[in-house]
This record gives C-alpha cells, structure tokens and sequence, in this order.
C-alpha cells in the first residue's frame, strides 16, 4: 500500500491578517511560509517521493515547487479537486465578521450541514461536498500510485487546512462534525496509508519530526497489530 503525505501550503499574509483567503488569486507565501516550507523540503527530500500533486491555488503551488527542489526528478502536477474549499460570499472577509454570521456556528459545531453562501464572484459550495471531492481524488491517486509504484510508494499532496482536516477525519472513521477537533497547522505534513480493510493514519500535523520511518519495507495486511506495532519490520 503506497503512503500518502498531506501537506498543508505555508503562512500567508491572509493568515496572520485574519481573513478567509479561499480561492482568491494571487494569495502567495509570506516570509514565514517560505521559511517553514524550506524546513518541509528538508525533511522530504530524505523520502523516496514518487509524485507530487497539488491544489492550483498560488500558495500551494509555491509549496509544491519548493518541495520539488529537493526532489529534481519530480515535476508537480496540478488537481483542482484538492483546491480550497469554495466558501461563496464568505471568501475574502475578515474571520472577525465571520464570527457574528449565524452560520459560523453550523460550520463549528455541525460542519456536515454548513452550506457557503453563492457569490457572483466566487463558487460555493458545502463542507460535505469539500470533503467528498477531496476523499475521492486523494483514494484515486494513491492507488494509482500504488499500481504504478508499488505498495512502498511515497508521494505528496499539497493542500489546505479544511481540505487535509476532512480527508484525516474520514481515514479516522470520524464523522465530518467531528473535524474542527483536528489541528492542521501551516507546512505541516500527515501521512495515511489505505489498504483494502482501512487507512492507517501515521501522522498528524507533524512540523518538526523524522519522517524517514514512514516507507513501510513490508506491507502489512491491513489488520492491526494487538497491543499496538511494534516498531521492527515485520518480514523478519
């Protein structure tokens, strides 16, 4: 089973100004992003990364690029459907307005019935429908990277906070209401594995660690290991 690195796109200045940036263009990295994307690249390079794939929006492909870098026989490739979620009339407001719109409350405590307000100027969409859309294209991809790289193969996707919280709340089991309780933090890297019985979550908003223990050098057989793994390969 190949391995999936979900990697959220570096600080923005819409971060640290406090608004919902969404799919407005030209939202690049601020010196920040930069620098944690830098520290990213350094940790994946150390991987056997077979492709990496990334939302289309400005500040994931700087991400991706970045992380390229590091990986010369790569070249990114681009899938809107690991785009931000579309949030309508919200994109582009300040999260302090947001906050008093009586559907902050739905998108908090009951996000799988959040619906974002049309806009003339920017697509909308629900949360359930982010998260059907990036579940599907994340599954799609990993088994054909599995069926062209094998069942060790590592590859990334390059993604967004909500995007990279649906997508470990589904490989958890968790129900879409319960993934505001999942940090995703900037340039942090998650990593699932899915077999035919279930996905594995190995990481979760990881932004310091070793991550050279992720390849598998057996595929285990999608049951769990009793008492917890054990650390050692299992072919020995």
């Amino acid at each position: 089973m190949a391995t999936v690195l979900l990697l959220r796109h570096g600080r923005t200045t819409s971060n640290t100004s406090g608004v919902l940036a969404g799919w407005t263009p030209g939202v690049g990295l601020d010196e920040t992003g930069e620098r944690q994307v830098g520290e990213a690249r350094k940790r994946l390079e150390q991987l056997p990364i077979v492709r990496i794939v990334s939302s289309p929006l400005q500040r994931c492909q700087e991400t991706a690029a970045a992380v390229a870098v590091g990986l010369p026989d790569i070249t990114v490739e681009t899938d809107e459907r690991l785009g931000e979620c579309r949030y309508g009339a919200w994109t582009g407001r300040k999260i302090g307005e947001l906050v008093k719109d009586d559907l902050w409350r739905t998108v908090q405590d009951h996000p799988s019935a959040a619906v974002f307000p049309a806009s003339p100027d920017f697509a909308h969409e629900s949360l359930a429908q982010m998260s059907a859309r990036a579940v599907a294209v994340v599954r799609e991809l990993d088994a054909a990277v599995e069926a062209e790289h094998g069942p060790q193969a590592v590859w990334v996707a390059v993604s967004h906070g909500d995007v990279i919280k649906a997508l470990l709340a589904d490989a958890l089991g968790s129900h879409l209401d319960q993934f505001q309780r999942i940090v995703v933090s900037p340039a942090s890297v998650s990593a699932v594995r899915y077999t035919a019985r279930r996905p594995f979550v190995v990481r979760v908003n990881d932004t310091t660690g070793d991550l050279t223990d992720i390849p598998e050098k057996a595929a285990p057989t999608g049951d769990a290991t009793p008492g917890g793994e054990t650390g050692t390969d299992s072919s020995d």
